[in-house]
């Protein structure tokens, strides 16, 4: 049951960099003149928000118990957001890697903790 805890406790904190990322990406969208550039930047951070409380709420509802669904919907929602960032923000320097890169660091971090709680829960049930 470790590995589930330090992994929801990892998702905690990815998700609450991705609200302060949300917040920081809604306030550049109102900088802006509005129209659809404005509007696609407040998508954007509508769309960090979702990913941060979606990410933290499984964490805390079903990978803090060791459920097997927390793991697989926050390896493949919370691992969409991420890559996304990745490839179009990251690897283009739009971003700098720190702190950018704090992110994805601790999603993958989160998402190797939600494997060994899924490897430790299979070899329980076998001994």
């Amino acid at each position: 049951m470790l590995f589930a805890r330090l992994a929801t406790i990892t998702y905690v904190i990815w998700g609450l960099l991705h609200l302060f990322a949300a917040y920081e990406v809604y306030s550049l969208g109102k900088t802006l003149e509005e129209g659809v550039i404005q509007g696609r930047i407040l998508q954007d951070a509508w769309n960090i928000l979702f990913f941060a409380c979606f990410g933290t709420f499984v964490g805390v509802k079903y990978i803090w118990n060791n459920q097997r669904i927390g793991h697989w919907l926050n390896w493949v929602v919370v691992s969409a957001g991420d890559i996304g960032f990745i490839l179009n923000m990251l690897v283009p320097g739009y971003i700098s890697l720190v702190p950018g890169g704090l992110g994805p660091l601790f999603w993958l971090l989160a998402a190797g903790l939600s494997m060994l709680a899924m490897i430790d829960k299979r070899q329980e049930k076998q001994v």
